[in-house]
């Protein structure tokens, strides 16, 4: 047997699968693509979760897409994360061109055209069904995470919880939070102490800060109602096609934060709430997290180790998640050990130290006798990658260079007008296209206030007199208030003194 044959049959045996499989591509050896190895990866095991890495401009966002597609023709819900624009084209049939037909003919895997249901979200202002979610159910320990709060803050924050739980004060929006924040600093100060014990105010000075700067990022927007139904991911269409939610992203790469907490909020709610399934034929949903560097760039320690214990943990709800990223070394070992396909497209060796990631990317994989593994990192060309898998009985397959399958959808962005089009044809924008805001603790407690400093007949409470200070006054003599401000007066001081060439370098 020649080594091409020994090659290929190493290759069949090593991807043969008896269910489902997503289509890959076809095996190269020595350049030449074999027709005869087609790589595959079966359905069972997209619960294993996955990871699609490369350089810029090496095909990593249609080789997603490829995927996407398998996974929605075998009637399997998928939900994108898309930062760039460019999944866009998913809703609209792709078309035919020379190089499209050439991949395919060294394939030897057919071609054609096909469009996919698609339903556009944000959770920002771009267009789409809108999703949200209450601060009540980021409950107080996972809200103190995403604030970064220590113990001492995070135990204030599970006071207000319960504070607002006992007196039934929704907590809905950041606005209801902070209100409930300031009234028990506050107003409600003695009737708090009495039954909670003392609040410090420079806690909850900080608490506001880190309220206000996650506003800055948009969690306004994001925080509130109506709450999103993660079964709302999981529809099929008439042809028993997965819908393909594709979630528009493209304000978020200045928005890391806002990033973060909505995918640890989005798989906390998923893994609360879909029951556990075991090992399916195939998985109920699959979440691709482009640009995955964002969540991991910006998030704590404790805000990864939740992370990480979720992507432990969700398998078992028959959900997978692929982080699509430039290099292995951008997610944390602890996740990155979670990960059971790996689909690596080129990596660029422009400097020393280029050279030494790809080194270590390559310990990421397999060993293999029919490549070597840094120097293929470095040679492969446009929609070429490394691809290892688990088979159906959970062992990694082999390490295969292989020229990867073209997206049947559009490969570019679609019009405004057709982004439109598909936006009002949507099942799910009338359903969370409404702004609600119900009364809340923020209403409750400002009317709780108001009928405080007026008697019911509208006259003043005994001891008001007409020199009572105004609100704007109350307002400066707020104790938290003051707190915000030295800080804002601080760091405004040392940024002059820093211009000015007095301030030395802050740590």
């Amino acid at each position: 047997m020649t080594a091409p044959d020994r090659f290929i049959e190493h290759i069949k045996k090593g991807y043969s699968s008896r269910g489902a499989t997503a289509t890959l591509g076809a095996a190269v050896l020595k350049g030449e693509v074999l027709k005869d190895a087609v790589v595959s990866a079966p359905l069972r095991m997209f619960n294993r979760h996955g990871l699609i890495a490369g350089a810029t401009g090496t095909g990593k966002t249609k080789t997603l897409q490829r995927l996407a597609e398998s996974l929605s023709k075998a009637g399997v819900p998928v939900l994108l994360m898309d930062v760039k624009g460019d999944l866009s084209g998913l809703s609209r049939e792709g078309e035919k061109n020379p190089k499209t037909d050439d991949r395919h003919t060294k394939i030897g895997i057919p071609w054609k055209p096909e469009s996919f249901p698609i339903e556009f979200m944000t959770i920002s202002n771009e267009k789409g069904v809108r999703l949200r979610a209450t601060v009540s159910e980021f409950g107080p320990v996972l809200f103190s995470k995403i604030l970064e709060l220590n113990e001492t803050q995070a135990s204030v924050v599970s006071m207000v919880f319960k504070y607002c739980d006992d007196k039934t004060l929704p907590l809905l929006d950041l606005k209801d939070f902070k209100k409930a924040l300031q009234f028990v600093t506050n107003d409600g100060k003695k009737e708090v102490e009495a039954e909670y014990g003392r609040i410090s105010t420079a806690t909850t000075g900080l608490i506001i800060r880190k309220i206000v700067e996650l506003e800055q990022q948009g969690a306004d927007v994001f925080f509130g109602e109506r709450s999103f139904d993660v079964d709302d991911f999981l529809k099929i269409d008439d042809r028993g096609y997965g819908t393909i939610n594709v979630l528009r992203l493209i304000d978020m790469q200045s928005k890391p934060k806002l990033f973060s907490t909505f995918m640890l909020c989005l798989l906390a709610e998923i893994y609360a709430t879909f029951p556990e399934e075991g090992d399916l034929e195939q998985p109920k949903l699959v979440m691709f997290i482009d640009e995955a560097h964002l969540i991991f760039n910006e998030a704590s320690k404790s805000l990864l180790d939740q992370l990480e214990t979720i992507v432990k943990l969700i398998r078992s709800k028959g959900v997978g998640v692929f982080f699509c990223t430039q290099s292995p070394t951008d997610i944390p070992p602890a996740i990155l050990g979670q990960l059971g396909m790996k689909v690596q497209h080129a990596l660029r060796a422009f400097t020393a130290q280029d050279r030494k990631a790809i080194k270590l990317a390559s310990e990421n994989y397999p060993e293999t006798e029919y490549y070597a593994i840094d120097e293929t990192l470095t040679s492969m060309g446009i929609g070429e990658a490394l691809i290892t898998c688990l088979n159906e009985q959970g062992i990694p397959t082999p390490l295969v260079h292989t020229m990867m399958c073209a997206p049947e959808s559009r490969m570019a962005a679609i019009s405004e007008q057709e982004l439109n089009s598909t936006l009002s044809s949507s099942s799910l924008s009338g359903k969370y296209g409404e702004d609600i805001d119900r009364d809340s603790a923020y209403e409750i407690l400002s009317a709780k206030l108001s009928r405080a400093t007026v008697s019911p007949g509208g006259s003043a409470q005994p001891g008001a007199t007409k020199s009572e200070k105004s609100t704007f006054e109350k307002v400066l003599d707020d104790p938290i208030t003051r707190q915000v401000g030295r800080t804002v007066a601080r760091e405004l001081t040392r940024g002059l003194l820093g211009i000015l060439g007095f301030g030395g370098r802050r740590g």
